[in-house]
């Protein structure tokens, strides 16, 4: 369990940060992934996510690697300085400048060898917390940190998108049964926003303004430094676990007795784009793994608990996926699964229907000043210079401005749950997912090579050590590109 405390925070056993990283990667993604199961089919999708796990997974392992070899150039260095200080002290009487620079000259090609030699693989061991961004910044060139910040942006957008969308569109599915003396949300998935919720109020009037007290309430934590209380942190998660739970048995129950309606097709090619982005919008976790994996006390066995995690992930999504589609019909499931259970034919207690209905408003409210500080912070980084200050306007009101505006205009657009996961996932999340943490791998094995020698062993090297690894996963990010750009031009034409 917890252990001692040490500059990246309280350590803790590898099964606990099993948890955290399970934690992390079962989210919003997983509410929205059984309607694009049942779009896609339920083979299709099948074959799909226990793809995009395993392509998740490699890349997790590329950019545990990356800190490994972040954590051995950062520790390289302070050994250089206080060496450097060392020679100095010693030397401090001597006049010679030349005979100094010859001194120096002899170190810098000596000492990497007897160095590495002298204390193998602990040089690679991971101590210091190595954000990706300071990573981007040792490994690559200023185009790519600059490419990298806008990944990171993009997704952070879309994210807060997602959030702000997902909370009014479950309080206007619930308020709005309740307002035509409905108990609870329709079953007809196909339902038009300009259908009355209370009396001349449309449901898009309701979803507005719903959408409209959101950002009273939580956009001005944008403007302020917010952290994630460890007590927040375990009231969402176990909310998150009973409501997962409850849906599960739920839907069990339902088929064992018959009552499933769900006659989902094999495969519907139709469905493949949504499917690809809400699936690798469901396995982002690679942007936290730093954060995530540091302060785990023994990381001797950490590759083999990844891969655990990312079994029982599968198995999970799997699970709670496939109990959907055959419990409900395709066209009556909706973008946020949670809602389809706040029904009296499938839940007969009122507490329960709302708690799952409402559920969404709880947990992701919760996310939403944590992402949107984030993505504040990431955009004063990318416009940081060496030595300087921001004014105070700019730095106080401007950021965090540019932040809150675009992902609430986007919700303010559409609540395309589905469609909006998928996007994310489909471009942004591809870029974290998988071009960064190839390009990571690839130059700091390059950078290890050339700062170490050839006959250095990285002790989290990746598994998939091999070259074309590298250009498998850039490959099928480009795969992914292209598909999905393709796929939304047709739709566009068609239309």
């Amino acid at each position: 369990m917890a252990g001692e405390i040490t500059e990246t925070g309280e350590l803790y056993s590898p099964y606990v940060g099993l948890v955290y990283m399970f934690n992390l990667i079962v989210g919003t993604g997983a509410l929205t992934m059984p309607k694009a199961f049942a779009t896609a089919g339920w083979l299709v999708s099948l074959v799909l996510l226990v793809f995009l796990g395993f392509m998740s997974f490699m890349t997790t392992t590329f950019v545990v690697e990356a800190m490994g070899a972040a954590n051995a150039q950062l520790r390289w260095k302070r050994m250089e300085a206080r060496q450097d200080e060392e020679d100095d002290d010693s030397s401090s009487s001597a006049s010679d400048s030349d005979v100094l620079a010859q001194d120096s000259y002899e170190r810098a090609e000596k000492r990497p060898i007897l160095s590495v030699q002298r204390r193998g693989s602990s040089l690679f061991e991971i101590t210091d917390r190595v954000e990706m961004g300071q990573m981007a910044s040792m490994f690559f060139n200023k185009v790519g940190v600059n490419l990298f910040y806008f990944c990171i942006i993009i997704y952070l957008y879309g994210d807060l998108a997602i959030y702000a969308a997902a909370v009014p569109f479950s309080l206007m599915q619930v308020t709005c049964a309740l307002g035509n003396d409905s108990c609870g949300v329709e079953a007809d998935a196909k339902y038009n926003d300009t259908d009355p919720c209370w009396g001349p109020l449309r449901r898009m009037d309701a979803y507005r303004t719903y959408l409209a007290v959101f950002t009273l309430l939580l956009g001005p934590f944008t403007f302020f430094d917010v952290q994630k209380t460890k007590y927040l942190q375990i009231l969402t998660s176990l909310m998150r676990w009973i409501a997962f739970a409850i849906m599960i048995v739920l839907a069990l129950v339902r088929i064992a007795h018959g009552r499933g309606e769900g006659r989902p097709p094999l495969a519907d090619l139709s469905g493949i784009r949504n499917l690809l982005g809400v699936c690798v919008y469901s396995f982002m976790c690679q942007h936290s793994l730093p954060s995530l994996l540091t302060p785990v006390s023994s990381k001797r066995h950490l590759t083999r608990l990844v891969l655990l995690d990312y079994v029982l992930i599968l198995a999970f999504y799997g699970l709670l996926s496939f109990t959907a589609i055959f419990c409900f019909r395709g066209d009556s499931l909706l973008d946020m699964y949670t809602l389809n259970f706040a029904r009296c034919d499938v839940v007969g207690l009122a507490a329960v229907r709302f708690f799952l209905g409402l559920f969404p408003v709880f947990t992701i409210s919760t996310n939403f000043p944590i992402i949107a500080v984030t993505l504040r912070n990431n955009w004063k980084t990318l416009f940081h210079r060496e030595g300087g200050t921001y004014p105070w306007v700019v730095d106080r009101v401007v950021f965090p401005t540019i932040t809150l505006l675009p992902p609430v205009l986007v919700a303010f657009c559409t609540h395309d749950l589905e469609s909006l996961v998928g996007i994310t996932g489909a471009y942004a999340g591809t870029g974290i997912q998988y071009v960064i943490p190839a390009f990571l791998v690839y130059l700091c094995r390059k950078d290890t090579q050339l700062a170490f020698g050839y006959g250095t062993v990285n002790k989290h090297r990746s598994p998939f050590r091999h070259t074309f690894w590298v250009g498998f996963v850039l490959l099928w990010a480009f795969s992914c590109f292209f598909f999905v750009t393709a796929n939304i031009v047709l739709s566009e034409t068609k239309l």
